[in-house]
């Protein structure tokens, strides 16, 4: 049976087979910017089982600037609603879900916490989920290390030494 989704307002709906096993809770400056909130937790499924039923001329996209490396972050969102929906572009296997977007269970929980070093600092994590800050994720992720003198630029394009 698919699991469903929607924007706010009804105009954006779609469907998946099933959410990848991973779900991550993530603190970076930009989904906390794109979601208003200070964590975006986001659902990954295959592009190949994930159907975008109404809504496609709805559908806006923002590249934010690049900050470090390419590709450029995008976000979409409903142009009716302004809720953050999933986008996908011709190249990905898979998409990003906003978790707050599903209409009935996706079948997983979040299993981490990311970017935890972009965090404010009156937000506090009190569940028991490991936390990923820049250098952890990165080992984690790809096995290697970020040069100690790496400063990560944040949403204002300004260094932040991690």
């Amino acid at each position: 049976m698919p699991i469903t989704g929607s924007c706010l307002c009804g105009s954006v709906q779609f469907e998946i087979d099933r959410a990848q096993a991973s779900s991550e809770i993530c603190h970076c400056v930009r989904c906390q910017k794109k979601s208003g909130a200070t964590a975006l937790t986001m659902i990954t499924a295959k592009a190949s089982e994930y159907r975008l039923n109404k809504g496609a001329d709805q559908i806006r996209k923002y590249s934010a600037p690049i900050l470090n490396n390419p590709p450029a972050y995008k976000s979409y969102f409903c142009g009716s609603c302004g809720s953050p929906v999933p986008g996908l572009e011709p190249s990905q296997d898979f998409v990003e879900i906003p978790a707050g977007l599903f209409d009935n269970d996706p079948g997983v929980q979040p299993d981490k916490h990311i970017f935890v070093d972009f965090m404010p600092t009156w937000n506090v994590i009190r569940d028991n989920l490991p936390q990923f800050d820049l250098r952890k994720l990165i080992k984690h992720r790809f096995g290697s290390e970020l040069p100690s003198n790496y400063a990560a630029k944040a949403h204002d394009g300004l260094p932040r030494k991690i």
